[in-house]
């Protein structure tokens, strides 16, 4: 009989906006970029500042991936895709947390966002099925709330947008656990 071991766990993730001029156009050209949240374009939305494509909820999603396998991927990893392979694309990031999960299934996750701006209301069933699409699950197993926290933080002044994920994940076994050894990140 497979028994299942539940794991949990929560990554966070925080972008100010980019500087923009009197007509909303940023002010360094190498900001000049799309928001994209959970894979997903906000039209018309103010990109958040970054060196990667600024996805945070990816970026929450990779770090509590991260949680739950123990290997960091924002951080050393990611910085060294991004800077000198000029991978920017916050899904390449996910995709490879996503493999240091060996003999794990993710079952569901869910985001709380906080910011002002933009409403996200309309555009959240579609950030849903982009991520239940990348993480190959329901879009019923991916749950999206968003606040603006009554302007009580930085992010709810407008200053940015904050993410929290919380990640369920779970692993069959017989009745004997073993530790599976991480993917070596070095050889990518």
């Amino acid at each position: 009989m497979i028994m299942y071991e539940y794991l949990h766990a929560i990554g966070q993730d925080s972008h100010r906006f980019v500087e923009v001029d009197g007509q909303g156009i940023p002010t360094d050209p190498k900001d000049n970029r799309m928001l994209i949240l959970g894979g997903y374009t906000i039209p018309q939305g103010r990109p958040l500042k970054a060196n990667s494509d600024g996805d945070v909820m990816l970026h929450a999603l990779t770090n509590a991936v991260s949680g739950i396998s123990c290997v960091n991927i924002l951080g050393e990893t990611a910085d060294r895709l991004c800077m000198e392979m000029g991978i920017r694309d916050s899904r390449r990031y996910l995709e490879l947390a996503v493999t240091t999960l060996s003999d794990c299934e993710i079952t569901h996750v869910s985001f709380s966002i906080e910011c002002r701006t933009p409403r996200l209301s309309g555009h959240i069933e579609n950030i849903r099925l982009s991520i239940a699409e990348l993480l190959q699950i329901s879009p019923k197993s991916v749950g999206i709330t968003a606040t603006s926290g009554e302007g009580l933080s930085a992010y709810g002044k407008g200053e940015g947008i904050m993410v929290f994920c919380s990640l369920t994940a779970r692993r069959g076994f017989d009745g004997f656990s073993e530790v599976q050894p991480t993917p070596d990140l070095q050889a990518l």
